[in-house]
């Protein structure tokens, strides 16, 4: 019988995330040469974009807390097969929706590939509830850290992947290299993955989807930890879905030249998710250690507020290259990598911290069922982010990014007052009177 193991988890999540990271950084580029043939009002065109990048997250919110309920009863490993399955057939229809010439066809076949991903996107929940399943209580935000560095790891090879298969295989590549890279997943999960959840363990009680929220919610501090992490995912995804669209702005570059565009925007993302993983993989344990976990979440959140006050306000006029960088012409993009660079530090200080101390006040029983919350008001946040974004994006550029500067504040006051003087280890013992 397999024996549960972090690596191999690791290593699944990872190269799913390398399919994810090939084909996210473009859908705001294929969407915005597509949707000016279809829609016309301006304000219009930036709701559509950001509708259809949406539409993952969408489908996500209402089917994660299903996956993880469904693995408390049935194991994590048939879910983890399914879920990397159906996103291996969710890029072949990216890519085709890619290689379409009527834009009306191409959108809606697009929408469907992105909201298929979504319904499968239960992986990342299930694997945060692996790793709960097999490890004890302290060094669950460690090992939480795993998740994003994976996540870092797949922002950085994904991008980079997805410019080369644009660049050498035509606007349908990246979705056929996205679903060969989750059908190899699939198989070697098949092959080598084994079930964390023990057959003995204690059966979480089975609630409807609305109960579950409730039951999860009204619990102060793990409602709280949710409450925090829908707004950091918020802010998140106001900065995913517009970073290509204000950088083409700012930098003149010219979207409907493919190449180029897609060229600097993944790097950008490949260096967002080299500082991503440098952090998630090395620094979050020691800092953990040293400041607990509520106080690094908030100044996580701090670092990230910053950031998005500087990023809209970045323009120069030169392409991206290793040469310009160290010349006086190339002095914007080097203060557009060190906003991204801040921003890297800040989002990646949040998550594990947040998912290892939300982990230690959920009873082991109801792990996947609590994540699976979680993970659903990331996607909500997800769903409602994009269009806020892109939409306020069309009038006034800094808009959205202040904004969110604002919300990240305010999230960190909060955090901080609410778990003022707790320990950060919370014991699981404990976990039955958590807030």
């Amino acid at each position: 019988m397999r024996k549960p193991s972090v690596l191999v988890v690791f290593l699944t999540v990872f190269i799913d995330l390398i399919g994810f990271g090939i084909v996210v950084p473009l859908v705001p580029l294929y969407s915005r040469n597509l949707v000016p043939s279809v829609v016309t009002p301006l304000w219009a065109q930036g709701l559509t974009i950001g509708a259809i990048i949406a539409s993952y997250s969408a489908m996500q919110f209402i089917f994660s807390p299903i996956w993880g309920r469904w693995s408390d009863r049935i194991g994590r490993r048939p879910i983890l097969l399914i879920s990397t399955a159906g996103a291996a057939g969710s890029y072949v229809l990216f890519a085709l929706s890619a290689g379409l010439e009527t834009p009306l066809a191409a959108l809606g076949l697009m929408v469907l590939s992105r909201s298929l991903a979504g319904l499968f996107g239960g992986n990342i929940t299930v694997a945060q509830a692996y790793i709960a399943d097999i490890t004890p209580p302290e060094n669950r935000s460690k090992r939480m850290g795993l998740i994003g560095m994976a996540f870092g790891l797949g922002f950085i090879f994904g991008p980079v992947i997805g410019g080369l298969s644009l660049k050498y295989l035509g606007t349908s590549g990246p979705g056929w290299v996205a679903a060969v890279f989750c059908a190899a997943n699939f198989l070697l999960a098949l092959a080598i993955l084994g079930e964390s959840r023990q057959a003995s363990s204690v059966k979480a009680a089975q609630r409807p989807h609305l109960e579950q929220w409730k039951h999860t919610l009204t619990q102060p501090r793990i409602g709280l930890l949710i409450l925090v992490f829908f707004l950091g995912t918020f802010c998140f995804s106001c900065f995913e879905s517009t970073l290509p669209l204000i950088v083409s702005d700012n930098f003149h570059i010219d979207l409907k030249s493919r190449q180029a565009s897609a060229s600097t925007v993944t790097y950008l993302f490949a260096f967002c998710g080299i500082i991503g993983a440098f952090v998630q993989g090395g620094m979050i344990g020691r800092m953990v250690k040293a400041m607990g976990e509520p106080k690094l979440i908030a100044l996580s959140m701090v670092l990230t507020a910053i950031s998005f006050c500087l990023i809209p306000f970045i323009k120069g006029a030169s392409e991206l290259s290793w040469g310009i960088l160290f010349t006086r012409e190339g002095l914007n993009w080097d203060l557009m990598l060190f906003a991204l660079a801040l921003l890297s530090v800040g989002s990646s200080l949040t998550r594990p911290p947040l998912f290892g101390l939300l982990s230690n006040l959920t009873p082991s029983n109801e792990q996947g069922a609590t994540i699976g919350v979680a993970q659903s008001a990331g996607s909500l946040a997800r769903i409602v982010g994009p269009p806020f974004a892109t939409t306020l994006l069309s009038y006034v550029p800094p808009l959205p990014y202040l904004f969110c500067a604002a919300v990240l504040l305010l999230a960190s006051f909060m955090l901080a007052k609410r778990f003022q003087g707790k320990h950060s280890e919370v014991s699981i013992n404990s976990a039955a009177q958590a807030g």
